[in-house]
């Protein structure tokens, strides 16, 4: 959740080419980040995996009017709309594209290589046949933003009744990785989002630092099992807000799309 998801970028910048709004060539170049190469395997019509440009362009010429992200976790099929094998797919990656105005989504596969301190990342993005349904469990923007209101104010409390303080070197550090990658723009969604969108996604990142700060900050104050468990049973409904917030950010020029058509 601290780091943008691949499925947010490619749905990100693959709306805004859609859109007309960036080159394609920037459109791939934002999508693959600081990995290595993105290849597509699965698309009607090629029997070999294929680039982003000409596999973004194909999904175009075959109906696909925008991109929504799914962030699915066990328990929570947020954004997916099946069939069962695509979402088991998806939860199994924790992540997925899929298409508006045809039945394809893409589900990611990671491959890492190189020695430590030197591991670069290959990304094959897999098509798969899609049930067209309304994704599961994504909220407007203004849903979304009250309920991350809400969350950042249960976060706080929880880490301060658990003892969990945003302070040491991890934390500074998770939060200064943070603050760099906000100043390089990173935290900016692609040419075409509205101001509420990437504003509902900054929260849900600020909120989701916290879940992962208190998860990943050694036992705090909770020295027992069974206080490690309530501080998990107390940060699941906040994490899963934020995610929702999340989708819901990434998805909304689709949403409008949507809307405009029928």
């Amino acid at each position: 959740m601290l780091s943008e998801p691949r499925s947010g970028r490619l749905a990100a910048w693959g709306n805004a080419l859609l859109a007309g709004l960036v080159s394609p060539d920037d459109a791939a170049l934002a999508i693959v980040g600081e990995d290595t190469v993105h290849r597509v395997e699965g698309l009607p019509g090629e029997s070999a995996q294929v680039g982003l440009t000409l596999a973004l362009g194909r999904l175009r010429a075959l109906g696909t009017r925008g991109l929504r992200v799914a962030l699915p976790a066990p328990g929570h099929p947020l954004g997916l709309s099946g069939p069962p094998e695509f979402n088991a797919r998806a939860l199994e990656a924790e992540e997925a594209v899929v298409c508006f105005g045809t039945a394809f989504g893409l589900v990611p596969e990671v491959y890492e290589a190189g020695p430590e301190g030197d591991v670069h990342a290959e990304v094959v993005w897999h098509v798969l046949p899609v049930r067209e349904a309304p994704p599961a469990d994504v909220p407007s923007l203004g849903e979304a933003e009250r309920e991350l209101a809400e969350a950042l104010k249960e976060a706080t409390e929880v880490l301060s009744k658990l003892d969990v303080a945003g302070s040491g070197p991890v934390a500074e550090a998770a939060i200064d990785a943070y603050r760099a990658r906000a100043e390089r723009g990173r935290e900016v969604l692609a040419p075409g989002y509205p101001p509420r969108a990437v504003r509902v996604l900054e929260l849900a990142r600020r909120v989701a630092l916290l879940v992962s700060l208190a998860y990943g900050n050694g036992h705090g104050g909770a020295v027992s099992s069974s206080e490690m468990a309530a501080r998990a049973q107390a940060l699941r409904p906040v994490e899963r807000t934020a995610r929702r917030a999340q989708v819901a950010a990434y998805n909304s020029v689709v949403e409008e799309r949507e809307r405009g058509v029928r």
